[in-house]
């Protein structure tokens, strides 16, 4: 039986009223037609809901069970029209959302905050991941949005748009202790230990940038362990196994045994933008790229 939330409406005034002439005139109806549509919907369920004699109505124990949940129902049928709306504009829903570790110490922490502030009806789906990861998840719709290091590469660029968000320069990250002298330090005065850095099948834009510091310096650095997370890398400096190139906001990233220091050095600007599916219509993504657009 398809129950209807105007027969569950006349069923829980009845039982608030026990009453059928005084819950018709709160209706405003006639008995009759009240009466009728009781007696349809105790038909349909096949079971009585009211205990009825010429001068009492009580509920039968089905009727006393049916009605806290009748009651929860018509609130959440009056509750869709406001959360269709806010749906449609984006104030509720879901974002799933994927970034690159260096956005996690920069850009990530500060906008989700004031996000959820201005949107807290969204529901945000957090996932870490390295760019090559994130076009593939975008272009297989697993995500909606994802903070990266560009550009998009070329099987990406017909069905992503992108936008720019943050350019920061690369720092030294050096074991602790290794580094004497205070204040930034020139590359070419770096002892010789191996270099930590991203594969470039990975990252290639940060992993050319990191090598392009070496070649102006005049050095080719001895490339030791690679790794696809700034964490890692961050801990195998900190256990003495190199050096590395990093964005600048790794910095926030405090390890026991680590010191980072700016460069003397001229560095290129490594840049994190934003990428996301053209064709996804969600109000919500649509809301998220707004706000974003006024950091």
């Amino acid at each position: 039986m398809n129950i209807e939330t105007r027969q569950l409406r006349y069923f829980v005034t009845v039982a608030e009223e026990l009453h059928f002439g005084r819950a018709a005139a709160r209706l405003h109806m006639t008995q009759p037609p009240l009466s009728q549509a009781i007696a349809a919907l105790e038909d349909g369920l096949g079971t009585a809901l009211f205990l009825r004699n010429r001068r009492t109505v009580a509920l039968t124990p089905a009727g006393s069970a049916l009605l806290p949940e009748a009651r929860r129902i018509l609130l959440e049928a009056a509750l869709l029209p406001e959360l269709a709306r806010r749906a449609a504009s984006g104030e509720a829903g879901r974002l799933a959302l994927a970034f690159i570790t260096s956005a996690d110490y920069s850009v990530l922490p500060p906008f989700l905050r004031r996000y959820s502030e201005r949107y807290p009806g969204v529901q945000l789906s957090l996932q870490e991941a390295t760019s090559d990861v994130q076009v593939d998840e975008l272009l297989r719709g697993r995500i909606d949005a994802g903070l990266l290091i560009p550009p998009l590469p070329d099987r990406a660029r017909a069905g992503l748009d992108y936008m720019k968000v943050l350019d920061e320069p690369l720092i030294l990250c050096a074991p602790a202790g290794l580094l004497r002298k205070k204040g930034p330090v020139a590359l070419r005065n770096l002892p010789a230990l191996p270099l930590i850095i991203f594969p470039r099948e990975i990252s290639p834009a940060l992993h050319d940038a990191i090598l392009s510091c070496f070649r102006e310096a005049g050095i080719t650095p001895a490339i030791g362990q690679q790794a696809i997370q700034m964490q890692t890398i961050v801990s195998l400096v900190s256990a003495g196994m190199g050096l590395a190139l990093v964005p600048q906001s790794v910095s926030n990233l405090m390890r026991p045994g680590v010191e980072y220091r700016a460069l003397a050095d001229a560095t290129p600007l490594v840049e994190t933008g934003i990428a996301w599916r053209r064709d996804n219509p969600s109000p919500v993504l649509k809301g998220f790229l707004e706000l974003l657009r006024t950091i």
